[in-house]
């Protein structure tokens, strides 16, 4: 198996790529500090004055690993038998939370280039960039708001606003590329065959400024949103996930995911098909 983030530097342009494309780069328990590593490293090179993310293979990120997360029948930080450790779960998921944020964090503007999709806790990853631009077929959303999570970085709130967040969160709905740009969830979207044109264009454009320009401008847009109160929404969305998924609900997804398997159980989740509350299918009504 190989590394599962990959990092090269082509100028003044590093490059941070997801590296698990036979899984569709999905997040396991090491790419979030290798994530972080990788951004480490590009801060640390004086020549690097912009960061490019994507992800290796058909998409850029299909959310944590839900083979391991969702059918694991052994115990992990993240899946708990009752009664669990709050602070157990949250000391895992903060620390993944604060492995995402390194982009928001990094001293070099960071683009992500989206193509298939960002679900689930990979919308988390490339809601952190300062830029994201995705090709226009690709999907973004974070269907666990249905059940089992909360989205730990928040940035829906950030980027959208307080209704539109709120339209995306309490449906888990997915939306295209061309739909996150017109809501102005990501920056831009184009076709697919566009798309590592116009983010290499951007890229070169920025890598042109100087790297304290660029630093500045990062730092003073950022404090606006620190200074809204986003470490603290944080830490509650953080804590919202571990409840989420030890929920009477979340623990009746665990429980239909290791029946059924991940795939069935995330296919009822997301097209309303399944009561979790009463733990059995919708009825037609929807009662």
């Amino acid at each position: 198996m190989g590394e599962p983030v990959l990092y090269a530097r082509d100028g003044r342009i590093a490059r941070i790529t997801l590296n698990r494309p036979e899984a569709l780069n999905a997040i396991d328990a090491e790419m979030p500090a290798a994530l972080a590593a990788a951004v480490a490293r590009a801060d640390a090179d004086e020549r690097v004055h912009v960061i490019v993310l994507s992800g290796a293979g058909r998409a850029f990120c299909a959310g944590y690993d839900l083979a391991a997360y969702a059918e694991a029948e052994g115990p992990n930080a993240g899946v708990q038998e009752m009664p669990w450790d709050p602070m157990r779960d949250y000391a895992m998921m903060s620390a993944n939370t604060d492995c995402f944020m390194s982009l928001f964090r990094s001293r070099c503007p960071v683009i992500c280039k989206v193509h298939g999709f960002a679900v689930a806790g990979g919308s988390d990853i490339a809601l952190c960039a300062d830029l994201v631009i995705m090709a226009e077929a690709a999907e973004i959303g974070y269907m666990p708001a249905r059940v089992w999570g909360c989205p730990t970085t928040a940035m829906w709130v950030c980027r959208l606003g307080p209704e539109r967040a709120k339209r995306m969160l309490f449906t888990g709905d997915r939306i295209t590329g061309r739909e996150a740009a017109e809501m102005g969830l990501v920056l831009k979207a184009v076709p697919e065959a566009e798309l590592d044109a116009e983010v290499e264009a951007l890229a070169a454009r920025i890598a042109t400024v100087p790297a304290n320009q660029l630093r500045m401008m990062k730092m003073m847009v950022n404090q606006a949103l620190e200074a809204q109160g986003l470490q603290n929404t944080q830490m509650l969305a953080t804590l919202f996930d571990g409840i989420a998924r030890h929920s009477p609900e979340g623990m009746n997804f665990k429980a239909r995911a290791e029946a059924v398997g991940w795939k069935q159980a995330v296919a009822e989740r997301d097209s309303g098909s399944f009561d979790w509350t009463r733990n059995r299918p919708m009825p037609g009504g929807g009662e």
